[in-house]
């Protein structure tokens, strides 16, 4: 079955008073493409967090949010520099003493000064505490993640393979239309050339190697036969259940190739509305397949 590059994972798990949760969005993209949005502490751990991904994702543009809540802990994610406090304190002292106000230096005061508040430098304990989590939070976004790509997969696959089978149907009413008609078209054409040059003046055998060279350009039968053969690798593929969107999307490219050269060998009103409609196919197969994995 093949699988989806859209998806969404979320997962969570907690400990201890901390929660973690990771958070996995995929679209489609030519190439695997990770960004990640991890919490300072943990920061040092992108590539470790990146090769886990890689082990499940082979393409597609890959979102990963890692969000940890230590609220629980009763621990403050920010602290004060306690030298900036009291450098403050001396300095509205001394601002007081030389204005002559009696008033006392109070905690609003010192509020006012944002940058005596910083980041709490997380202790080794924590830090490891958060990545544990982080990576058991993963696996589970991974698990939902594949899931639901599984099952746009599976909706995917369906669709590909019924506009696969009307193209079949279309190439077997083409086929169906052309037999017979390079006799038909030879007996023409040699009618319309004797018509209009006086037969003592015709080479017998070389009309007949021109007019061979004409309806061997008409005939289709080749295009046609190795279509029926895309077609079989490309159904092949798909029931493969391997990461094969590259090679869909290759073998999408040759069949158009060979529909296209039918379009225009053939040369017939009934059998281009035909063609056309395999062409209609195709392009919701080619759009499509940019989805796959």
């Amino acid at each position: 079955m093949i699988t989806s590059m859209t998806g969404f994972g979320r997962g969570e798990t907690s400990s201890n008073g901390i929660s973690v949760t990771v958070e996995l969005k995929t679209v489609n993209s030519r190439y695997l493409d990770i960004s990640l949005r991890l919490p300072q502490m943990i920061q040092g751990r992108e590539l470790e967090l990146k090769e886990l991904l890689q082990q499940h994702i082979q393409r597609g543009k890959t979102n990963i949010t890692v969000h940890a809540d230590k609220a629980d802990t009763g621990r403050p994610d920010i602290t004060f520099n306690k030298n900036l406090v009291r450098g403050y304190k001396n300095m509205l002292d001394n601002l007081r003493d030389t204005a002559e106000i009696e008033t006392d230096v109070t905690l609003g005061d010192l509020m006012q000064f944002n940058d005596i508040f910083e980041s709490r430098e997380e202790d080794k304990q924590t830090q490891k505490a958060v990545w544990e989590l982080t990576l058991s939070s993963a696996e589970k976004a991974i698990d939902a993640l594949a899931g639901m790509r599984r099952q746009e997969g599976r909706h995917l696959e369906k669709d590909l393979l019924q506009r696969v089978g009307h193209i079949e149907e279309m190439l077997t009413i083409i086929q169906e239309k052309t037999n017979g008609r390079a006799g038909e078209a030879k007996e023409q054409l040699l009618k319309r050339i004797t018509d209009l040059i006086d037969s003592e003046k015709i080479d017998d055998d070389r009309l007949e190697m021109e007019v061979a060279v004409l309806v061997d350009k008409m005939d289709i039968t080749e295009e046609i036969i190795r279509t029926q053969s895309h077609l079989k690798f490309f159904r092949e593929a798909v029931k493969s259940g391997d990461t094969v969107g590259r090679q869909l999307n290759f073998l999408s490219q040759e069949i158009n190739r060979e529909i296209n050269t039918i379009g225009s060998k053939a040369n017939d009103s009934h059998i281009s509305q035909y063609v056309v409609q395999a062409k209609e196919s195709l392009e919701q197969i080619r759009e499509q397949v940019q989805n796959v994995e």
